[in-house]
């Protein structure tokens, strides 16, 4: 959602914070602002739109300094305005803050305070800057970094919500003060200058070694010093982490969007992801970071995928893997509904997060009410030191590299990847053979060479793409393992070209659904060479014969494709539990190139943010 970007050091702060929050415009947002300390002195410039509305603002302005909080702000509480923009003051207008997360009581807060507080925006950020301002009054002036640390703890103690804070004031040179509550934050380790950030994002181009804090921690930083505590006043020795992220891996590279980037990224990361965590010869994936033995793994009863979005797309994938391979049930929940049910866990039970970000409110959420049941919990996320990666007993890191578009691309193939592999270590615990496990990994490493010949038909999708720009309604249709390449390939549509587009079995579309089907309503059609290729052709047939346009994603070679369809593209053939990996390419090459067309925004979508970290 929002993003944080703070410094302290010798250097101008202004042009890091500005340039932090560029590197941050991945999230989404809707306005942007920053402050900045010299000596006593403190400026503040804020701006709704887009970066460069404030960095346009910021160059009219004087802002020397080398202490200063920047934020881009995703709209929770209040319109989008200026005066909600971030940062926020207290009464005093002496002390400002940034805050991601929302403020649950903020309302009680509120009356607590008292109506001598003036308020200037509609936000909780701007209540929890008043009630920290309110316990500094406390002490006793001049104020000093131990009295403002004092009143963020006591300030915290009250709050009920979620919170990632960074503070600092007027009166307190060379001191920023930050928290965590649910809302990450890391703090990048300099030499004389340090750095505060909502992910290590906006850090990466001054140093890779980070901290990363967990819910209760506050960091208190100088120029020179990093301490770490509890809110209970308890200090913390932090593991320094060196983060393999290079800055120029967070670069376009020479293509016109990271989205772009991003899909043709594909075939290299998905090496990444699989490189080291399999054997061929013995047929097994080897995926270290389960942390379960082999007697535990032959315990499972059930596995049950949680995931929002993309990620719940690719625990689908994930069902099928698993019951084909392993035999076991297998459940994919929507985290948001998870957590709001009484589901039936037991010790049996082995539960999945599946998160790009790590940080995803549903998902973790969830889940900690997994956890708390009693289940074997493990994650699958992208984002080194994330909640989700510290919070689970165990799991593994997909190897994805930065995913700036906000809509999910080489992130989902490598959730799949992981996860086809961790189906087939526990296939081979259970019934799988020696011989479809050497199959399976032999078709997955030959994926890299046959995503480079999808990628190549980029042109000629453009082409089909641009033909159909003009259509308001999407229907994409799959079967068994193509399901859920159907419902990414139909959320990619409505992420970044606004077009509306659903999903369906392509066996359900009889139940109802063709009763929308006409000249304007074309249907996309995941039809490749498997056990359902028959089916799958029946259900185009009753599409086609009531005048519906069809584009149809075909495996090489399959001329009668053609008999069926208005358009088709062609993948190359492959098992059938590996389709996914590359069925769903043209699908997002297909969205990609209609946005763009369109003229939308395709790494910023409009009304979306890249890691969702609010309920």
């Amino acid at each position: 959602m929002c993003g944080i970007i703070g410094y302290i050091g010798s250097k101008e702060a202004a042009p890091i914070l500005l340039q932090g929050l560029r590197r941050l415009e991945y999230r989404g947002y809707d306005s942007a602002g920053l402050a900045i300390q010299d000596g006593d002195t403190l400026a503040r410039v804020r701006s709704v739109g887009k970066i460069e509305n404030l960095a346009a603002r910021a160059a009219t302005e004087d802002l020397p300094g080398g202490v200063g909080i920047a934020h881009t702000r995703w709209a929770t509480h209040g319109g989008v305005t200026e005066e909600n923009a971030h940062p926020h003051t207290d009464q005093s207008q002496k002390l400002v803050l940034v805050h991601n997360g929302i403020i649950e009581n903020y309302r009680e807060i509120k009356e607590q305070l008292g109506s001598e507080h003036i308020y200037n925006s509609e936000t909780d950020s701007e209540i929890l800057a008043h009630l920290i301002g309110e316990h500094l009054l406390e002490s006793t002036a001049p104020y000093t970094k131990e009295h403002l640390l004092k009143a963020v703890e006591e300030a915290l103690k009250q709050v009920r919500g979620t919170y990632g804070i960074v503070v600092l004031h007027k009166d307190i040179p060379n001191c920023l003060i930050a928290a965590r509550m649910g809302s990450p934050l890391v703090v990048g380790v300099g030499d004389g200058e340090h750095y505060i950030a909502s992910d290590a994002t906006p850090i990466l181009p001054y140093t890779k070694k980070m901290m990363f804090l967990d819910d209760g921690e506050i960091a208190i930083l100088t120029q020179d010093a990093i301490e770490i505590q509890t809110l209970a006043h308890e200090l913390i020795e932090k593991e320094v982490e060196e983060i393999e992220w290079s800055a120029e891996e967070a670069e376009k590279q020479g293509y016109a969007d990271f989205m772009l980037k991003e899909i043709f990224d594909q075939p290299t990361v998905f090496e990444d992801a699989i490189r080291g965590r399999y054997d061929v010869e013995e047929g097994v994936g080897k995926l270290g970071g389960l942390n379960m033995t082999d007697d535990e793994i032959k315990q499972v009863r059930r596995v049950i995928f949680i995931a929002c979005g993309t990620a719940s797309h690719a625990g689908m994938v994930g069902k099928y893997a698993f019951e084909r391979l392993a035999g076991i049930p297998t459940e994919v929940d929507v985290a948001s509904e998870f957590r709001y049910r009484d589901a039936v866990i037991d010790e049996h039970t082995l539960v999945f997060g599946i998160s790009q970000s790590g940080e995803t409110a549903d998902t973790l959420a969830a889940l900690r009410e997994a956890k708390r049941k009693g289940a074997f919990v493990r994650g699958i996320v992208n984002s080194v030191g994330s909640t989700i990666a510290r919070e689970t007993d165990g799991g593994t890191y997909i190897h994805a590299g930065p995913e700036l578009a906000v809509a999910s691309t080489k992130a989902y193939t490598n959730m799949v990847a992981i996860i086809l592999l961790y189906a087939l270590q526990f296939g081979r615990a259970q019934r799988t053979t020696l011989a479809t496990g050497q199959r399976l990994l032999n078709a997955l490493l030959e994926l890299p060479q046959k995503m480079n010949r999808i990628l190549e038909q980029s042109d000629a999708i453009k082409v089909i793409a641009e033909t159909y720009k003009d259509y308001e309604d999407f229907f994409v249709i799959g079967r068994g393992i193509n399901y859920p390449t159907a419902l990414e390939g139909s959320l990619k549509l409505k992420e970044i070209t606004y077009r509306h587009s659903e999903a369906y079995p392509g066996g359900e579309m009889k139940h109802g659904s063709l009763a929308l089907v006409d000249e304007s309503f074309p249907t996309i059609a995941v039809m490749t060479k498997n056990q359902l290729y028959d089916k799958m052709r029946s259900n185009i047939e009753e599409i086609r014969a009531r005048k519906g346009k069809v584009i149809v994603i075909a495996t090489e070679g399959d001329d009668r494709a053609h008999e069926l369809a208005d358009d088709v593209i062609f993948v190359p053939e492959t098992m059938e539990l590996v389709e996914p990996l590359l069925n769903h390419i043209p699908l997002q090459l297909f969205s990609y190139h209609m946005a763009v067309a369109l003229g939308r925004d395709v790494d910023r979508p409009r009304n979306l943010a890249k890691s969702v970290t609010v309920e």
